[in-house]
């Protein structure tokens, strides 16, 4: 069993809400991903896990229990920026590791470095920041945790080794770890995430299962005939749940009848007119909208 609890967790810097009032239950071998836009509260939410920051109210639980030193034998994180001593090498990180940790699989890290073509006897200062992003990824994996914390563990990477990190997070699910990881880069969050919460402002705006997100909802978009086109029509349409509109780009969530909204949409004029799955960059904007889009934006009742 390897579950993490968090409830009603407040943390402020002074007059600064950074977090306020966030809960989130993740369970055994889940990979849930955590997004937001910049300052949402994201990385303080990873600092307030580990102890990092002090919480201001709530509580921590890593299989009901708080956060104790015994804690960290299970815990491997993966911070934003790596964390590295720039005089070690490589292969020194991991004997340094190895002493500190029970369980850190010194072959395993080597192997992992070598997919990310990382020379273990290189120094730490002569490594690129993709390097050693793929450095700290290597020792946290190979360290067996039973929880995984990644704030933005695929940065600097290329397109090959960002592909690797994923398909490492998902392997490390199907073994039992449970995985908390953030990216702005939201396909990486859909493609390994089976549970998502998005934070706002400090705020928890939205949570629940990718597939659950997505279900039951269609996206029509197509290029309006001219700029000052009014959407009021479809803004009244009860089978339309959000209306988003940037000069003559009409994209319209549609909980009922996408295929006769689509025709009602071509019959104005509209071109390139299509029915697309709805996937998380859609709930994610629909989630933090208007705040982070400059689009005309409509919400129906749905």
């Amino acid at each position: 069993m390897s579950t993490i609890s968090i409830s009603h967790l407040r943390k402020a810097y002074g007059p600064f809400l950074a977090v306020d009032d966030v809960s989130i239950e993740i369970p055994t071998g889940t990979v849930y991903g955590l997004l937001g836009p910049n300052g949402a509260g994201k990385t303080t939410t990873f600092k307030c896990m580990l102890g990092l920051a002090a919480c201001g109210a709530g509580q921590i639980a890593y299989d009901g229990r708080p956060l104790a030193p015994s804690t960290f034998e299970r815990i491997a994180y993966v911070p934003e920026r790596a964390v590295l001593y720039d005089h070690l090498t490589v292969a020194e990180h991991f004997e340094m590791t190895r002493r500190a940790f029970k369980k850190f699989d010194v072959k395993r890290a080597v192997e992992l470095v070598g997919q990310f073509g990382v020379d273990p006897a290189k120094r730490a200062r002569a490594l690129s920041k993709g390097m050693k992003t793929a450095t700290m990824v290597a020792i946290a994996f190979a360290r067996e945790p039973d929880f995984l914390i990644l704030d933005e563990p695929t940065s600097g990477l290329d397109p090959v080794n960002q592909r690797s990190v994923l398909n490492l997070i998902i392997n490390e699910a199907t073994r039992g770890c449970t995985i908390l990881f953030s990216s702005h880069q939201i396909g990486q969050v859909e493609r390994a995430a089976e549970r998502i919460a998005i934070l706002q402002k400090g705020r928890l705006v939205l949570e629940g299962a990718v597939d659950d997100l997505k279900a039951d909802r269609k996206i029509v978009e197509g290029i309006l005939p001219s700029d000052d086109f009014s959407v009021n029509g479809f803004a009244a349409d009860k089978r339309i749940a959000r209306v988003d509109k940037q000069g003559r780009i009409l994209r319209l969530t549609v909980v009922h009848e996408p295929d006769e909204i689509a025709s009602q949409l071509g019959a104005t004029g509209a071109q390139g007119v299509r029915v697309v799955d709805l996937n998380l960059e859609d709930i994610f904007i629909g989630a933090v909208a208007p705040d982070t889009s400059n689009a005309v934006v409509v919400e129906g009742a749905n």
